[in-house]
């Protein structure tokens, strides 16, 4: 009987001893196997037999496990499998051989311990043999560890995927999907890149860390100021859009805003497929503020599908104080602009590369569900958004607000931007191979009359107007 047809029984197949082989304990759970003439295995081998037991006895635990007790019986059967058939790869001990098969069958192979680790922000699969990892640091570095071949690549990121119910084939070669609240993934195979490249994907996860004001002070990202007024703003009902480039700090520094609201304030919080933000607080395991958290569903099926448009529109029945939309990616964009002109204080962030270029990018998007002109769109979307603020990350990696901007509404209708806070480059080279940037965030000027009037309506007290008014009067 050929190895791959017997399978391990404890009644009916005990273990027989090989003369050749025999197992040596090490320390407790530990154990090395050892074969006279050097029977060993390669691990793809190993991996293929053990696998296609596995699947064929305990599919339904690989699919839809994940808790721990559910992990440990996958892994159980492993090892008896391994152990009933002396199963040996040389350099492992039978635990990391069973560690190894497990991560490879039921996890995301050499890629979970990047994916779960500490400090990562983004993996970027190129192509089967081309993994680079981007660290909190914003450091990139490409990985040894590589796929076995095209096809391992995507039987991987087709796991990854069915967490979000998403089934990667040549039908849907484009899939956008996620992990975890804060993991997202999107993805593209054949015919869409090369067959031999396999699949480019992106996993971009979002740092769990809750920052603190401080932070963001210590590292240079903005001044103390600069984040009080933002803060205050947002408090008392002055809608704020957060915009720049991918990995420029957009979400972290929204979130972050999200910490310095009240409890008593209402909060309604809109995402696109998987979750980032995590506002609810609890004392004493009683929850103090008031959160809904939300998420679009993406199906086939049309009458199925609940995008953030809609999400919109449900979320004013719910009487939030502060809004919060992800991401404008889209037609949403109008939608979000008519919640923050009835009152409602809205929080979101959107791709653009100045706060200026922030207003012409919302008009655009507006356009995809509203046959209106730019100007009108742009009257809209100034009034709706106050305050822009623009992130960058930096050619050293390092992450700055470079500009506050306010718009403000005159008498007459017109329109005039406000820079309130500047980041200024003072010195930018490169030595060594590295980038040298330094500057400093100044303060540009105060707050206008309207948005002064604005804040007293909307609750301020004289004495944080007073506070924020100082702000604008002196050189930072």
């Amino acid at each position: 009987m050929s190895r791959k047809n017997r399978r391990p029984d404890t009644e009916n197949n005990p273990v027989q001893t090989n003369e050749k082989s025999h197992i040596i304990s090490m320390t407790g759970s530990q154990s090395l196997f050892f074969s006279s003439d050097g029977n060993t295995r390669e691990f793809s081998s190993a991996l293929h037999e053990v696998q296609e037991y596995i699947s064929s006895k305990y599919a339904t635990l690989i699919t839809d496990g994940g808790t721990e007790e559910v992990k440990a019986q996958v892994k159980r059967y492993i090892a008896k499998y391994v152990q009933d058939y002396r199963i040996t790869v040389a350099d492992m001990t039978q635990p990391q051989l069973v560690d190894s098969l497990y991560t490879e069958m039921a996890e995301f192979s050499f890629l979970t311990k990047y994916i779960y680790g500490n400090g990562i922000e983004e993996i970027d699969i190129n192509a089967w043999n081309d993994v680079e990892v981007q660290y909190s640091s914003g450091i990139t570095k490409k990985l040894d560890e590589r796929f076995d071949s095209p096809e391992h690549a995507v039987n991987v990121v087709r796991r990854m995927l069915h967490v979000s119910g998403m089934v990667l084939d040549n039908a849907s070669p484009a899939i956008l999907g996620h992990l975890s609240k804060n993991i997202r993934i999107a993805v593209l195979k054949a015919p869409l890149v090369d067959e031999d490249v396999g699949v480019a994907a992106s996993i971009r996860i979002v740092n769990p860390q809750s920052m603190k004001k401080g932070d963001f002070i210590h590292g240079g990202t903005a001044t103390e100021s600069m984040l009080d007024f933002l803060a205050e703003c947002l408090r008392y009902g002055i809608s704020i859009c957060v915009a720049g480039a991918t990995s420029s700090g957009k979400t972290t520094l929204a979130g972050w805003l999200l910490t310095t609201i009240p409890d008593n304030k209402r909060i309604f919080t809109i995402e696109n497929g998987s979750r980032e933000l995590a506002l609810v607080r609890r004392k004493d395991d009683k929850v103090v503020n008031s959160v809904i958290h939300t998420l679009t569903r993406d199906s086939e099926n049309e009458r199925q599908r609940i995008d953030q448009t809609e999400l919109l529109d449900m979320s004013l029945r719910f009487n939030p104080d502060i809004l919060v939309v992800g991401e404008m990616r889209g037609a949403e964009a109008n939608a979000a602009q008519e919640a923050a002109r009835t009152g409602v204080a809205v929080l979101t962030t959107i791709h653009s590369n100045s706060c200026e270029a922030t207003y012409r990018r919302m008009v655009s998007l507006c356009k995809r569900a509203v046959d209106m002109s730019d100007e009108t769109l742009m009257g809209y979307v100034t009034e709706a958004y106050p305050i822009v603020v623009f992130c960058k990350q930096l050619e050293n990696k390092q992450r700055r607000v470079m500009e506050i901007m306010e718009c403000e509404i005159l008498p007459d209708g017109s329109r005039n931007v406000r820079p309130l806070f500047r980041y200024d480059i003072t010195e930018n080279r490169l030595e060594d191979g590295k980038f040298i940037i330094s500057g400093q965030h100044c303060v540009v000027q105060g707050i206008s009359k309207s948005l002064q009037k604005r804040f007293l309506e909307n609750g301020m007290p004289q004495d944080t107007m007073k506070k924020i008014l100082k702000m604008g009067g002196a050189r930072q």
